[in-house]
């Protein structure tokens, strides 16, 4: 059993969240969810544009600098810097996050066409590439009061509780409601498994301090992304939590069939996305919280 923990020290540290753009209507509404949380975890935001070429560079710096002095007039709060590539964003958000040592990357489903961006498997390829977590958008605005209904799928594969750790954090930041969920299954030995899993999941939130409810989905482990974004437009939830199994091939029934589903959610509802790791060594997200 693997867990992200989290370093709760105080420390000057900025927090930094990455929001890749090619200037497009959502990648827009990616910068303003990345706003929100910024104010929220108090962090800092690198605006990334990415450009084939070098001779596209002078281009961008100037469609980058003129999109932060737009929402320099609504935004008074948050600093947005301008960090510009050449490559390929399969390649360079990853980069950047690690050079940067961001501890979030915020990016829009259909924002990033010119940059070589579609979705689905696209999609996962560029969060594949990176360690550090995504939250992925699509037109949905983010409410003023943040996410405050997040919903945990839970499944049957042992990765499925290395998002708790990270889902806390953001709940104790959003002061949220955590919505746990684990598909039907009449197998005793797979429901034996995913009563542990949630049985976990329960006692650490109740650790944590956190609010949460629980609910078994109507639908197998099969159809459970039908079941996650059916009770996602039940409860009008702001966020989905899921690991990126597609990332690993030996996570069972689950695969990357269900997380492009899920990203490209047709409630469109934001999802935070969680690479997982194989390995005890912890890794911080939102390193900074005070308190």
């Amino acid at each position: 059993m693997y867990i992200w923990r989290v370093n709760l020290s105080i420390t000057t540290m900025s927090k930094t969240i990455i929001v890749p753009t090619d200037f497009t209507p959502i990648a827009e509404n990616a910068l303003e969810h990345a706003i929100a949380v910024a104010k929220t975890i108090g962090g800092e935001i690198a605006l990334l544009h990415i450009v084939p070429k070098k001779s596209h560079v002078e281009e961008g710096r100037t469609k980058l600098n003129m999109l932060i002095e737009r929402f320099a007039e609504i935004n008074h709060v948050i600093s947005i810097k301008p960090v510009i590539r050449v490559g390929t964003i399969f390649e360079d958000i990853g980069d950047v996050a690690e050079e940067l040592e961001a501890e979030l990357i915020l990016m829009g489903t259909h924002g990033l066409r010119g940059m070589q961006f579609i979705t689905g498997s696209h999609a996962l390829k560029v969060i594949t590439s990176s360690s550090t977590p995504f939250v992925v958008v699509q037109e949905s605005k983010i409410k003023e009061s943040g996410y405050d209904d997040i919903i945990v799928p839970l499944d049957l594969s042992k990765e499925t509780k290395q998002k708790l750790s990270i889902v806390a954090q953001m709940a104790k930041y959003f002061k949220s409601r955590v919505h746990l969920m684990i598909p039907r299954e009449n197998d005793e030995f797979l429901k034996n498994q995913l009563d542990r899993n949630l049985n976990y999941a329960k006692q650490y939130f109740s650790d944590e301090g956190i609010e949460f409810t629980t609910k078994v989905s109507e639908e197998k482990s099969g159809d459970f992304d039908e079941g996650i974004v059916a009770y996602a437009k039940e409860i009008n939830a702001d966020l989905i939590a899921i690991m990126n199994l597609a990332a690993n091939s030996l996570v069972g029934m689950l695969g990357s069939g269900y997380v492009q589903r899920i990203l490209t959610n047709d409630a469109q509802v934001p999802v935070l996305i969680v690479n997982p790791i194989s390995t005890t060594i912890s890794k911080t997200f939102f390193r900074a919280m005070g308190g």
